[in-house]
């Protein structure tokens, strides 16, 4: 399959990006409270770094509250770094704690930057969001230098199933965010232009004392549902009762599960 047919297969299927730079814009405040699982992935995205990497100038794509550009700061403290995310809320926030030089609104489909600016471009649990991923790839490519270094995690479908399973015993509702496959993230990689260094899948349970922490905490990050037919209004009693009540029966010691399908790429542009 091409890449331009992977990419139309997503037409409605992820949430409209003016809807999650609002979503996220209004989350600022209290996304770094719950993002411990943010905070451990891309922990692990700056380990699979290439050990004798060296930039001079890098970009944290989807930079968020500034988390990881202040952690790129630290790992390359002669580099300088741009920090850039849709939702100029997430900026707003960020920009007072530093640790980028360069604070930028833009969307990665369509990245507002020179040609061959970065020798690292890092993205830690953003492009998700992103419908045309193919694009997001396409402007890698063009803004990274020759020999530079794309590294990015996202999540893929899978996620959140214990929750999308127990809302389907409810009704038909599209209650749960939607993410493209691994398969598609392997097609679109391989095709992208850049080569694969390496790309691979790791779930990540998280575990929650009841369903109402789980819903504060996606709320609380601006990741609660985004999704195109989602349903309208107020979730009726009835319905959120059948919905604790389906959930509980997946219930393990530690507490209610929550699964992550985080993906994890490392692409270098030929020298």
């Amino acid at each position: 399959m091409t890449e331009a047919a992977l990419s139309k297969r997503q037409k409605g299927v992820l949430p409209d990006k003016g809807q999650v730079a609002a979503s996220f814009s209004r989350a600022a405040a209290s996304y770094d409270s719950v993002a411990a699982l943010q905070r451990h992935v891309g922990s692990a995205l700056l380990g699979r770094l290439p050990r004798d990497l060296q930039p001079s100038r890098w970009l944290d794509l989807g930079s968020g509250t500034g988390y990881f550009s202040r952690a790129l700061a630290a790992a390359f403290p002669q580099a300088d770094g741009v920090a850039l995310d849709i939702a100029e809320g997430m900026l707003r926030h960020a920009r007072p704690a530093g640790g980028a030089r360069q604070f930028v609104v833009g969307d990665a489909e369509q990245l507002p930057l020179r040609d061959g600016c970065a020798e690292l471009i890092f993205s830690s649990l953003a492009l998700q969001w992103c419908e045309d991923f193919a694009g997001v790839l396409g402007e890698v490519r063009r803004v990274l230098q020759p020999g530079g270094t794309f590294a990015f995690s996202s999540l893929c479908s899978g996620t959140l199933q214990e929750l999308r399973d127990s809302w389907q015993a409810v009704d038909g509702f599209a209650h749960v965010n939607r993410f493209r496959p691994l398969a598609t993230y392997q097609a679109l990689c391989r095709n992208s232009g850049l080569q694969l260094v390496g790309l691979a899948v790791r779930p990540e349970v998280l575990h929650f004392p009841d369903l109402r922490q789980l819903t504060h905490e996606l709320k609380a990050l601006g990741a609660h549902n985004l999704n195109p037919g989602r349903p309208g209004g107020l979730t009726g009693r009835a319905r959120i009762r059948a919905l604790v009540e389906a959930y509980e029966g997946l219930r393990q010691p530690e507490g209610l599960p929550a699964t992550y399908q985080v993906v994890y790429g490392i692409l270098r542009k030929e020298p």
